[in-house]
């Protein structure tokens, strides 16, 4: 007993999807939101090194004048604290200046402050201004309430060069606080975008099993209602093909079910065919049993070796279609020569030719060559010949022809005969069916049946038509 609850694919699916699409926006979403703080950060001390390099060269001359507290360069620096920009950034507004400018003599004194609060005091313990007058890189990055992560400020330094010396360094600061609304609001428009596509991406995902579900629920109620004999119109699909083959497929099965009487022909016609080289050997040797004279003794005899052979022969084309059936692609494949197999049935088939004064050639272009099973290809070739001699008229001709054109091989032969009729033209390739011959021998039925199985399995294809004066078959085959 299955313990498994009894889910439905297209429940399964979504289920399946939806962990996918989850765990995609999820960790995706984790991962921006993550990054999005170093990175706005990193994009703001790159600003500070710029500004503070900037404002270092413009103070150059007060700085060496050793007068920057009372310069003006102090007094704008001073002008710039206290100023009210009134913009608005996306949408935050920004009503103060948040950064902080000091200058430190090369001493680490501070000579100049944009808040105007620590003018005097000695800055030489911090990075910023330690690392900066000694030729490095001074940043630094410092919690005015250790109790508050956003209360840290981030401090970057240049040097003040003067004929080549460091006499002194300008330091930009900003809070972090200050960037902090723009990453919230970043964060904000993130998990919006990303909550949306997310319900957008799963509505997707359940249609798309809602859909798959609807067309396996019609499939399955078609094939129920078929294997109860039901009359069922066959569903149609608009978008998933694969459904319409299916569909399409059991349509072509219930037709095949329906229609029990093909099977019946088939099972008829075959027992038939079996029958009558029987009824007809049990006839001859029954005959046989009685006096004779030696003329009728050989003539029974002759009858019950011919009906055996037809027998045989219908047995041994049964077994090669079999075969031909069961195998899902070729199994010798080789480069062949469509020329050489045709000169040896011309030459096998020379005495039956001479037998009606018949007349056949070959015409080919040069060098074509085909891929495929020699012996299956060698077998068609051999029926389509006895095929054109057995109706071919006394003194009429046989052409073959081998022909390239585009990416097909071309391989036909027209006999002078009669024209195939019009309702048989469709059914030459049925099994067991077959048109009596100019000398009344009925043949298996099987030649061109086989031929077809043959170029299936060369993905190539069997053309019969009546053309003037005679009969043209054709078999196309890909070319190497």
């Amino acid at each position: 007993m299955n313990r498994w609850p009894r889910i439905p694919l297209g429940i399964r699916l979504f289920f399946l999807y939806f962990i996918l699409v989850g765990m995609t926006a999820y960790f995706v979403s984790k991962t921006v939101i993550q990054e999005m703080k170093p990175t706005v950060r990193q994009a703001t001390e790159e600003t500070l090194v710029d500004m503070a390099n900037l404002l270092a060269v413009l103070a150059e001359e007060e700085m060496a004048k050793g007068n920057m507290s009372d310069s003006r360069f102090s007094d704008l620096l001073t002008a710039y604290g206290i100023r009210e920009p009134n913009a608005r950034i996306w949408e935050l507004g920004k009503k103060v200046i948040n950064h902080r400018i000091y200058i430190t003599d090369k001493q680490g004194i501070v000579v100049a402050d944009s808040w105007q609060q620590d003018v005097g005091k000695d800055y030489s313990q911090w990075n910023d201004v330690y690392l900066t007058l000694r030729g490095r890189y001074g940043a630094r990055s410092t919690a005015s309430d250790p109790q508050d992560p956003l209360s840290t400020v981030m401090h970057v330094a240049a040097p003040i060069y003067h004929e080549g010396e460091i006499i002194g360094s300008v330091t930009v600061a900003k809070a972090n606080r200050s960037v902090q609304p723009f990453i919230d609001l970043s964060k904000r428009k993130v998990l919006f975008w990303m909550i949306l596509m997310t319900v957008l991406a799963l509505m997707v995902g359940a249609l798309i099993a809602w859909r798959i579900h609807s067309a396996l629920h019609k499939l399955e109620n078609y094939a129920d209602k078929m294997g109860r004999g039901e009359k069922v119109a066959k569903p149609t699909f608009r978008i998933f093909y694969e459904y319409t083959t299916l569909s399409n497929a059991l349509e072509k099965m219930r037709n095949q079910l329906d229609g029990k009487q093909y099977v019946e022909e088939y099972v008829q016609t075959l027992t038939h065919e079996l029958k009558s080289p029987i009824s007809a050997i049990k006839g001859a040797s029954e005959i046989l049993q009685m006096p004779l004279p030696e003329e009728k003794t050989q003539r029974f005899a002759s009858n019950i070796e011919r009906e055996s052979e037809r027998m045989q022969l219908l047995i041994d084309k049964l077994l090669e279609l079999a075969r031909l059936e069961k195998m899902p692609q070729l199994d010798q494949v080789e480069s062949l020569s469509p020329k050489m197999m045709l000169e040896e049935i011309l030459e096998s088939s020379a005495a039956r030719l001479s037998q009606k004064a018949v007349n056949s050639d070959l015409i080919t272009d040069a060098n074509i060559m085909v891929h495929g099973d020699r012996f299956l290809l060698q077998q068609a070739l051999f029926n389509l010949m006895d095929n054109a001699v057995d109706f071919v008229f006394e003194g009429g001709v046989i052409h073959w022809r081998i022909q390239k054109k585009l990416d097909k091989v071309e391989i036909s032969v027209f006999n002078q005969g009669p024209h195939i009729p019009d309702y048989a033209l469709s059914r030459l390739t049925e099994r067991f069916y077959s048109l009596p011959r100019e000398n009344g021998v009925k043949s298996t039925g099987l030649g061109l049946n086989f031929i077809e199985q043959v170029m299936k399995l060369h993905q190539g294809k069997l053309c019969v038509e009546n053309v003037d004066e005679g009969v043209k078959v054709t078999l196309c085959l890909p070319t190497p």
